[in-house]
């Protein structure tokens, strides 16, 4: 089964709805969480993130930005709290796990994905587009994108300016350049 882990950590910044084997969206309509998204909604999404939301029916997820087909599991993440579609139900992703995410129960699929990089019990839970989240009524006890990255064993960042790339794996630090590298166990 492919990994989702690497969908639930892609860049909020951009929006990406396709709808799987879909129609062109001038044939059908979009629907998000059981409401028709009106024209001049889907030109204001298309003129803020450039890109056409093809027909389907899809749930989505306001307080993290997920979202799937209806029906379906987590296909990705784009920016909270657009103003589209209606209340999030909680058969969205027609789910029998007894996880349930801000008012969506998963389906497998998304639970075995989270079990990749952490515990994963039953009950309910809110997420945040910051990947933060824990038991409902409760404060923050998890962050899914630091959970994600300690999982690889590995980070690396580059900086634009100095050129410098620096990074770790496995309890080993390094740093390359074009004229320099230096390894530290």
């Amino acid at each position: 089964m492919k990994s989702i882990k690497a969908l639930l950590f892609c860049s909020l910044g951009m929006f990406l709805l396709i709808a799987c084997g879909g129609e062109s969206m001038g044939q059908g309509k979009v629907v998000i969480n059981d409401q028709v998204v009106s024209s001049r909604q889907l030109s204001a999404l298309k003129s803020a993130y450039g890109i056409d939301i093809q027909a389907g029916n899809y749930w989505y997820d306001k307080r993290c930005g997920a979202w799937g087909m209806l029906g379906g599991p987590t296909l990705g993440f784009v920016p909270p709290y657009l103003n589209v579609g209606g209340n999030l139900k909680q058969h969205a992703s027609r789910g029998h796990t007894g996880v349930i995410v801000n008012g969506r129960e998963l389906p497998l699929q998304d639970v075995n994905a989270l079990k990749q990089i952490i515990d994963v019990k039953k009950g309910r839970f809110w997420l945040d587009a910051q990947g933060n989240g824990g038991y409902e009524g409760y404060g923050a006890s998890f962050n899914l994108k630091y959970l994600a990255q300690r999982a690889r064993g590995s980070s690396f960042y580059r900086n634009n300016y100095t050129g410098l790339g620096t990074g770790s794996s496995g309890g080993t630090f390094y740093m390359i350049g074009k004229d320099v590298s230096l390894i530290l166990d």
